[in-house]
Order: C-alpha cells, then sequence, then structure tokens
C-alpha cells in the first residue's frame, strides 16, 4: 500500500524546490554567480529536490513490488524496469544520483557556474518526474478497482 502522505509531501518539496529555483534561473549568469546567497539557495532547493525525488523513488519501488533498491542509481533502475518511467527518460535522471552525492559529500568543489547550468537546463527532469509519478498512481488505481 502505498503511503499517500509521504507520495503528496515529496512531491511538494519537489514542486516548492523547482519553484524557486525557476525564479532563480530568470537571473543572469553573472548576477547569479557573483551572490553567494542565490547560489546558496540553489544548491539547497536543488539537495532538497533530489532528495525528496530519490525519497519517492525508493517508496514506489519498495511498494510496487518493484525492489528494494540497493543505491540511488538502483532507484532509478527499479522505477525503469516496472514502466513508472520511462527508459530513456531513466537514462537522463540517472546522473542525478551522482549529482546528489556530490552535493552532499564534494559540496566543496560545486562551482556556481554549474548550479547555474542545472538551473537552465535541468528543472524541467523534476517536473516529468513528478507527472510520471502521478500517471503511475492513477493508473495503478484504476487498474486495482
Amino acid at each position: 500500500m502505498y503511503n499517500q502522505n509521504l507520495i503528496a509531501g515529496r512531491i511538494s518539496i519537489i514542486r516548492s524546490a523547482v519553484k524557486r529555483l525557476k525564479l532563480l534561473a530568470q537571473i543572469s549568469s553573472e548576477e547569479f554567480c557573483g551572490n553567494e546567497d542565490f547560489v546558496d539557495i540553489a544548491e539547497n532547493r536543488l539537495r532538497r529536490a533530489i532528495e525528496a525525488l530519490f525519497d519517492l523513488g525508493r517508496h514506489l519501488a519498495v511498494k510496487s513490488g518493484a525492489g528494494v533498491p540497493s543505491d540511488y542509481r538502483s532507484v532509478i533502475e527499479l522505477l525503469k524496469d516496472s514502466k513508472i518511467i520511462p527508459a530513456e527518460f531513466a537514462r537522463q535522471i540517472a546522473g542525478m544520483a551522482g549529482y546528489r552525492n556530490r552535493l552532499i559529500h564534494d559540496y566543496n568543489k560545486v562551482t556556481p557556474e554549474e548550479l547555474y547550468q542545472i538551473l537552465q537546463t535541468r528543472l524541467s527532469d523534476f517536473e516529468f518526474f513528478c507527472q510520471c509519478i502521478v500517471d503511475f498512481l492513477k493508473s495503478d488505481n484504476s487498474r486495482q478497482k
């Protein structure tokens, strides 16, 4: 049985983070990279979105019967194998597992420029992930009726 509160909570965290990150994405690269507060906010919100994505993915993998993920990358593999997310998207988003580790363990090597690049190119990945989850749950719900 899926924990609807956990699912709604994690989707809310992701969407809230993306909303804030989109505001930062509108700032020029020079202004963003030159403002420590902007960089800190982006790093924090990106980390929160990634953590929520993997928490949600882990929950769905286990509760759907896909298996128990052994690490962050396997969360994505299990979601792909159970057709919760498309294979092409799984390849695209799998790198977020490594980036999550970089934000947590190699935080001193994360540059404002790379954060800005993510703001410009990868925020839609989080929105698409949430939509995949919502679609899967609707489809799974209709199969159970």
